[in-house]
């Protein structure tokens, strides 16, 4: 990393002398001043942004976000702004214009400070981020909405880490593509990712797809078998649905992650394990330990650091991108749109399937389709089509103020069609306050 107390020297020095320090930097990184304007470039933020626009000031929040206002005014969080607050280091994860599109950006802002020990420039290195696209993908996650994107910021931080990760949330949310995601940014990345279903398994089936078995060891063990700790040895190990491991094997589960080692079914040997650890479970772990269905001082082993991943309904924003994604998946290279009216309509629906019940939804609708084009007539076949699920009843009494709040933000944003400014206007805030609201919802 280059000595920024030289950058003292920009003000009488050329842009280019910026520029060569900005090299020393191995990721993209660019040279600011505290009114925004960017005075120098590096040649990883060429070869990764594109060249800047010569000619005229070039403001960071107009080449990266296309704002005609800094980011804190937009609606988003502004690095500048805080590291000016704090005059120490501060990181935010962004969505940024690139020639390639928006992507994902993960960008630390450093304070260079005058002589009194204020702010006059920042140094903004902008790191890639390959978890998830802003765009339309077939292999990654996809979204652009707060909830989504402060789930993309979790993945991010921990993914280069071997702490163990708790994945949070309903049915259908992409708690598997999440797993993938970490594996892949971490550094064990070039090494197995093993998924262990624990649904459905008995207490001495789970033990030997776990641990693996000797010949002999029970009735049908004709020959060992490798079990897939075994597997995973220097990868990740995910444990999809932890909520129903039996209650007996979590005794056994617990003693493989506090002392690192196992015994295969039969088999006296001691074993030493080595993978990184990632659950995941749609059920109420708390509950299921006030019940006795689960251990707590398991709950406390796995849950190092909890993601929760956002039903549908609360990133809706993203309904669009996502029925793109995965019509570009299924459709088998034929090139099929999907109309303003279509999506619309997806947006009002409540999907208690999540993902996985719009994926299907798209499925059904490249079968009901006339045309290259997807309109709200396809979708509503596909919608009529559906059986109906009766949902809980919800008294109106047991919902709280801030469920209630949440609830009329939602009608308002499907009344008016994502409308931001609009429904701000009308709920009596501000569009910062509207993201917040719904992102915390």
């Amino acid at each position: 990393m280059p000595d920024l107390t030289a950058m003292h020297l920009i003000a009488s020095d050329t842009n280019q002398d910026a520029a060569r320090i900005l090299d020393g930097f191995e990721c993209p990184a660019i040279l600011v001043t505290n009114d925004y304007r960017i005075l120098a470039t590096n040649e990883r933020y060429l070869e990764s942004f594109g060249e800047i626009e010569p000619g005229r000031p070039a403001h960071c929040f107009e080449v990266s976000h296309g704002y005609d206002r800094p980011c804190d005014q937009a609606g988003e969080t502004c690095p500048l702004a805080t590291c000016t607050d704090s005059r120490q280091k501060e990181r935010v994860l962004h969505i940024h214009n690139t020639s390639r599109g928006k992507e994902y950006v993960d960008v630390e802002m450093l304070p260079i400070l005058d002589d009194e020990g204020r702010p006059k420039f920042f140094v903004e290195l902008l790191k890639p981020v390959s978890i998830a696209s802003a765009e339309s993908s077939t292999r990654q996650m996809v979204g652009r909405s707060p909830p989504f994107n402060h789930m993309v910021d979790m993945i991010n931080l921990v993914a280069a880490r071997d702490t163990a990760v708790l994945l949070l949330g309903e049915s259908g949310t992409g708690k598997e593509m999440a797993a993938s995601a970490i594996h892949q940014a971490s550094p064990r990345h070039d090494r197995p990712l093993v998924t262990v279903e624990c649904a459905g398994l008995t207490e001495t089936l789970f033990e030997s797809e776990l641990f693996g078995h000797v010949k002999g060891a029970f009735t049908g063990a004709i020959s060992r078998k490798a079990g897939l700790i075994e597997a995973a040895e220097d990868g990740t190990l995910f444990l999809d649905e932890i909520g129903d491991v039996p209650l007996g094997m979590q005794v056994k589960l617990l003693r493989l992650l506090e002392t690192g080692t196992y015994r295969a079914v039969g088999n006296t040997e001691i074993k030493r394990a080595r993978f990184r650890l990632i659950c995941a479970t749609h059920k109420n772990l708390p509950a299921l330990i006030e019940r006795g269905e689960f251990r707590e001082d398991l709950y406390y082993r796995i849950n190092v650091f909890p993601i929760e991943l956002p039903p549908l309904r609360k990133r809706y924003e993203d309904i669009a991108l996502i029925a793109k994604s995965v019509l570009e998946k299924i459709s088998g290279g034929d090139k099929l749109h999907i109309s303003n009216s279509a999506v619309k309509l997806l947006q009002q629906q409540s999907f208690p399937g999540n993902v996985r019940e719009l994926r299907n939804l798209m499925e059904r609708a490249l079968i009901f389709k006339q045309s290259n084009v997807i309109d709200d007539s396809v979708i509503i076949r596909c919608l009529n089509d559906l059986p109906q699920i009766p949902q809980p009843r919800i008294e109106q009494q047991d919902i709280d103020l801030k469920t209630l709040e949440y609830n009329y933000l939602l009608t308002l944003m499907s009344t008016h069609q994502g409308d931001k400014s609009k429904v701000a206007k009308i709920a009596g805030i501000s569009v910062r306050s509207l993201y917040r609201k719904l992102a915390e919802g």
